[in-house]
């Protein structure tokens, strides 16, 4: 079985989000698949996916300190600056965590570790909504 749709995350403030269940919410077609694989691609150049800690809430505030600091917004070697300060750090994030991630199924769910979580990497301060582009392949 081959399958593949579009979803809607709703806007959220910079930083990184858990993003599970809003997913699962609107794929209820993962729950058909005995054995397979969910890909994820982010149609957006100014925000992240990734799988990290899903339990304990400082490890996303940790990682967006870290990412501020490593990749600060107003450097005067950027060039790209006409949709404010924090777009091109935005691009930069956004290359280094990468648009995509690919994760098992079985038994109908996700085979995600149990500390594990997908999060969104919002790097913009006033993002909008984001789409997702999933494809699931399976039996």
């Amino acid at each position: 079985m081959w399958f593949q749709k579009r979803l809607q995350l709703a806007a959220k403030p910079r930083g990184f989000h858990l993003v599970n269940r809003e997913i699962v919410n609107q794929l209820p077609e993962i729950r058909e698949l005995e054995v397979g694989l969910l890909h994820l691609f982010l149609q957006h150049t100014s925000a992240s996916l990734a799988i990290n800690e899903n339990a304990d809430a400082d490890v996303r505030r940790d990682l967006e300190s870290y990412f501020s600091r490593a990749v600060p917004e107003n450097e005067p070697y950027y060039r790209h600056t006409l949709e404010g300060a924090d777009d091109m750090p935005a691009h930069i994030k956004t290359v280094i965590l990468g648009s995509s991630l690919t994760i098992p199924v079985g038994a109908g769910q996700l085979a995600l570790g149990i500390w594990q979580g997908i999060y969104l990497c919002e790097h913009r301060n006033h993002a909008g909504p984001r789409t997702i582009i999933v494809t699931l392949n399976g039996e």
